[in-house]
């Protein structure tokens, strides 16, 4: 059996980071689904898993993907590997005792070191029409969101794209969160289809995948979002994640571009 915290690459990309007898941690690079979404669909996290975990479904496991990452979120996930352990960890994220942060590049320089947002959420669609049927809106008849946010560092400026790295907190877990609040603070993620300033660049990618046209208007091909870090703090786990090497460029480098 695999050792908990020995890092090990295996198909797909995605990498084990630590591991237990309950549970398994892994980091999950950007563009891979989580959960089949049709038949016969790509490759996803959730396949790759139960190729890993093989023996334990076998032997009466499952495998409970506890906190759920868009496909272009990178980072890390966690994963029951049994009935009593997905029941556990699902009560502990639903009670908020599995503390989560994110980091993020945004577009533009926050005048704010640290900022909570407190904005309730609903999808779009409730209220008025929209293209994006998962496409979510602040609205006083959402149910309850708070995301915390603090400014890391500031890069870019004259001459180029003004870009920030932050990190975001959030207190609830609602769909699309950190990316309807921090576009609803003026500052969308970099690289972010829906929530940026054209929501047609998703329609668009639907259609025609990734394009030059796409390139040029949003500078990055995935909204730059990364799960950095996740804590179980009652029993005392906790893991990190560094950002991505795509992600990590534009900050060493202070810049961004589509070529």
């Amino acid at each position: 059996m695999r050792q908990p915290g020995e890092p090990i690459f295996i198909n797909r990309e995605f990498q084990i980071i630590d591991e237990s007898a309950d549970w398994i941690v892994v980091d999950k690079p950007p563009h891979l689904l989580v959960h089949p979404t049709a038949p016969h669909g790509p490759f996803t996290l959730w396949d790759g898993l139960r190729e890993v975990l093989a023996y334990e479904l076998v032997n009466g496991g499952q495998v409970s993907i506890i906190n759920r990452l868009d496909r272009e979120t990178s980072g890390l996930v966690l994963i029951a590997k049994n009935a009593a352990a997905a029941r556990n960890l699902g009560l502990a994220m639903q009670a908020g005792s599995v503390k989560k942060e994110y980091l993020a590049i945004v577009l533009g320089h926050p005048t704010w070191t640290l900022i909570s947002v407190d904005a309730p959420m609903l999808r779009k669609g409730t209220v008025e029409k929209s293209r994006i049927y998962l496409k979510q809106v602040v609205h006083p008849d959402g149910a309850a969101a708070r995301t915390d946010f603090t400014l890391l560092k500031r890069f870019g400026g004259p001459g180029s794209i003004p870009l920030s790295l932050v990190r975001a907190t959030p207190l609830t877990g609602r769909t699309h969160q950190i990316r309807v609040h921090a576009a609803h603070l003026g500052f969308p993620l970099l690289g972010d289809k829906i929530y940026g300033a054209d929501e047609g660049c998703y329609l668009e990618f639907i259609e025609s995948g990734w394009t030059e046209t796409l390139a040029a208007r949003l500078l990055h091909p995935r909204h730059a979002l990364h799960s950095a870090f996740l804590s179980l703090p009652e029993i005392g786990l906790e893991w990190k994640s560094p950002l991505p090497s795509d992600l990590q460029k534009i900050v060493d480098s202070g810049t961004c571009s589509h070529a």
